[in-house]
């Protein structure tokens, strides 16, 4: 019987949030995706990233994975960070138009 390899924290953090649909706090969404909080709160600065809503400091896993999507688009295709939340806006925008209507 094979036994599954260790998850690190950050990536096990990041497949609860989405399945429990968890808050995360900056700190949190921080290290499941691998970067420092001043470089979280600048993509925040910048727009590239909201918090889950209005006067709250919390970001949802929706947030976790738009930021992971951000980056490797960033560090796999050069793509500015900029360019990558409009990559990211569309690929949304696209899962949305594709999801089966009830």
């Amino acid at each position: 019987m094979r036994t599954k390899p260790p998850r690190s924290s950050a990536l096990s953090l990041v497949r609860t949030a989405l399945r429990a649909e968890a808050r995360l706090s900056p700190e949190e969404l921080a290290a499941a995706a691998g970067i420092r909080a001043t470089r979280l709160r600048r993509l925040v600065e910048l727009g590239l990233l909201e918090p889950a809503g209005p006067g709250t400091n919390e970001f949802t896993a929706a947030a976790a994975e738009r930021l992971r999507r951000m980056l490797r688009l960033h560090r796999d295709l050069g793509v500015n960070l900029a360019g990558a939340a409009i990559i990211a806006d569309l690929l949304e925008r696209l899962a949305e138009l594709e999801r089966p209507r009830k």
